[in-house]
């Protein structure tokens, strides 16, 4: 476990402010505030950027990833603390309860709708970029890893100490693990160890009276609510304590694209009657996307099946013989290589590159995007595939694409209350809907956004229903919002419901439990049942 004495000197607040504050305050109170509860005021100086200050721009602008939310007309914090001691988190905790202002915590920026870094209310953003220590323990697979870390430094120290543990967690390596992991965690281990959250097992977090809980001191409701429930709702997380998984010493990986015309849309319906039932070592997922043909150099859709199997080449071939033969592998298509190199490979690194790339928590290109996720329960039909086409065909689907990530395995097998990530058995892929653009204005982005929502509209009747279902890290505000005041259960359960399931309910329990008063909130944070009645 790690040494609670790595976060320095806790303070320990024996009283909570009330959330009451005059239109009187300002950000220098706030800071002053800040400086006041702070046991160390020169460390404290170091970390809190106004908007005054010189940097205050690039600290902001550093861990946005989709620029939607970058420019002039996007809400900015009053200031941003960067802690490097617990008691910096605290300080501001209280304050912002004092002073009345939000808190948004970021740890990567990967929230697709901004909201750890966007608010329409005064805020402030807890940056966690400075809390990124890592420490392995190979004797018992184990590490404890701060929420301000990213997904590739995680894989990247893992690999420092072992060519044969891994971590389950997703394929975007600049995402930081604060969030990527309280909302679930996908990755090309999901078939085989579940998902990044199925494998924590001790958290600490910070929760509305400023306290510093582990595991045993949170309680097992708040423990559950936290992996998978979202971290936001109901504190900041400072580290997760993560089970790491055994791999392989060689896994081999695969990238085959196949367009239109050689028989991708029946290759695409193969895929999901088999998907979902491959060898749990074994998860080949799907990226399909507009390209030029070949043929006749006008546009055609191409379907990229990436895989990744937990073993060598040799046992790969006769499964997929076996399995998927239309897919036609063979063993000039595939690569053996480590496990830490596989994450290389499917996150689109070029080949040869050093692992220390997965050290750099910004992404080659930051772009404008608008996501959707869905679940589909029954194989769609071919004439269902061959109606998306021409939707992608359209301008504002020059950059789009779907991937369909499949299920079975180990998801088949974890029951859906046992944390709040509800979507296991009896699905066969999930969904992410992309639709990428470079233009500024918000003429462009309408035109862009719109494409995505009738392409949702498309595929509605071959998605899960009651509720058609969507995964809370794919954030969209289109599903469902709260008000900036009071939200009632059921206004809110029109977006929690989908991404929750009955899980909804239990979190909306917790949530009351350890933050009654709706400290901690978003547009779709979980609401408090303590409020009911009042404005």
């Amino acid at each position: 476990m790690m040494p609670l004495s790595s976060y320095f000197t806790i303070v320990v607040f024996a009283f909570l402010f009330s959330f009451t504050s005059s239109a009187a305050d300002t950000h220098e109170n706030f800071v002053q505030c800040l400086y006041n509860h702070s046991h160390n005021t020169t460390s404290i100086s170091k970390v809190v950027y106004t908007q005054t200050n010189s940097s205050y721009s690039s600290i902001l602008q550093f861990s946005i990833q989709n620029l939607r939310f970058a420019s002039n007309t996007s809400p900015k914090p009053l200031l941003i603390v960067t802690p490097i001691e617990i008691s910096q988190i605290q300080a501001t905790i209280i304050c912002s309860q004092r002073h009345g202002m939000q808190i948004r915590t970021r740890s990567g920026g990967h929230d697709y709708e901004g909201l750890s870094y966007v608010s329409e209310v005064p805020f402030v953003i807890v940056d966690l970029i400075n809390l990124r220590e890592i420490e392995v323990d190979v004797e018992n697979n184990t590490a404890w890893v701060q929420a301000g870390a990213t997904v590739g430094e995680l894989y990247y120290r893992i690999s420092e100490k072992s060519k044969n543990l891994g971590f389950p967690a997703g394929v975007c390596t600049t995402m930081g693990v604060g969030g990527h992991i309280s909302g679930g965690g996908y990755g090309f281990l999901m078939r085989k160890y579940g998902l990044a959250a199925d494998n924590v097992i001790d958290a600490h977090i910070i929760d509305v009276k400023g306290r510093f809980l582990d595991r045993e001191s949170m309680g097992e409701d708040l423990f559950w609510a936290i992996r998978g429930g979202g971290g936001a709702s109901f504190g900041v997380i400072l580290a997760w304590k993560v089970k790491l998984v055994p791999v392989p010493s060689t896994v081999t990986v695969f990238r085959v694209p196949r367009t239109l015309e050689q028989n991708a849309t029946k290759l695409i319906h193969k895929w999901q009657l088999v998907a979902n039932k491959l060898d749990e070592d074994l998860t080949i997922r799907i990226n399909f996307q507009r390209v030029n043909s070949s043929q006749d150099g006008g546009l055609t859709m191409q379907a990229t099946f990436e895989s990744m199997f937990l073993g060598g080449l040799d046992k790969l071939i006769p499964l997929m013989q076996e399995s998927f033969p239309e897919l036609g592998l063979v063993r000039e298509d595939c690569t053996e290589m480590s496990w830490v190199e596989s994450v290389l490979y499917l996150a689109g690194f070029t080949s040869g590159q050093s692992l220390e790339v997965l050290m750099n928590r910004t992404q080659s290109a930051v772009l404008f995007f608008k996501a959707k996720s869905d679940y589909v329960r029954d194989p769609i039909p071919d004439v269902g595939l061959e109606g998306l086409w021409p939707m992608f065909y359209e301008d504002e689907a020059e950059l789009a694409s779907m991937i369909l990530n499949p299920y079975g395995g180990r998801m088949d097998e974890i029951s859906e209350s046992e944390i709040p990530f509800p979507h296991r058995s009896g699905n066969i892929y999930k969904i992410q809907h992309l639709v990428y653009w470079q233009e500024e204005g918000d003429e462009v982005a309408q035109r862009h956004i719109n494409w995505i929502r009738r392409l949702y509209s498309y595929m509605e009747p071959f998605v899960s229903k009651f509720p058609r279902a969507a995964y809370v890290n794919y954030r969209d505000l289109d599903i469902g919002v709260n008000n900036n005041g009071y939200t009632s259960y059921n206004q809110a359960s029109i977006w929690g419901l989908k991404y929750f399931k009955n899980n909804f309910n239990r979190l909306v329990k917790v949530k009351t439990k350890v933050d009654p008063l709706n400290f901690f909130r978003n547009e779709q944070s979980i609401p408090s049942l303590m409020l009911k009645g009042r404005k």
